[in-house]
């Protein structure tokens, strides 16, 4: 039985990105594909780490933490370790969006308090 592949257009269309992304995550050295000639032929490992690469950029992740995440990836010695640095990263995530949405409440009452002045301001002036 022949070792499933994919060309770069099978991963582009099953995950809906585009091929010069692809090529941008080989170039940062997180995809590996062997060659054929000119055309790419990418292992279920490196569709493994798409996915990866696609999902922690949706949590907000870094492309370099990412590539972390891929390069403790290890099938042999079971992923343990890759598990507890996803664990890490969300929790840093979590606390990041926390501190985000705690500024941006902030910034909401500093909105409601310029806003207020300004009306009460205006009706001052007898222009509200």
């Amino acid at each position: 039985m022949a070792k499933q592949t994919y060309s770069i257009s099978d991963l582009a269309s099953e995950l809906d990105i585009t091929t010069r992304a692809i090529r941008f995550y080989e170039e940062q050295g997180m995809l590996s594909p062997t060659r054929r000639g000119q055309e790419r032929i990418y292992a279920p490992k490196d569709r493994v780490a798409l996915k990866l690469i696609l999902r922690g950029k949706r949590l907000g992740f870094s492309l370099a933490e990412c590539k972390t995440l891929i390069e403790l990836y290890d099938p042999r010695a079971g992923n343990r370790k890759q598990l507890d640095s996803m664990l890490e990263l969300i929790a840093e995530r979590r606390q990041q969006l926390e501190q985000q949405l705690l500024d941006i409440q902030q910034m909401q009452l500093e909105l409601d308090t310029a806003e207020e002045r300004c009306r009460t301001a205006l009706k001052a002036t007898g222009e509200a």
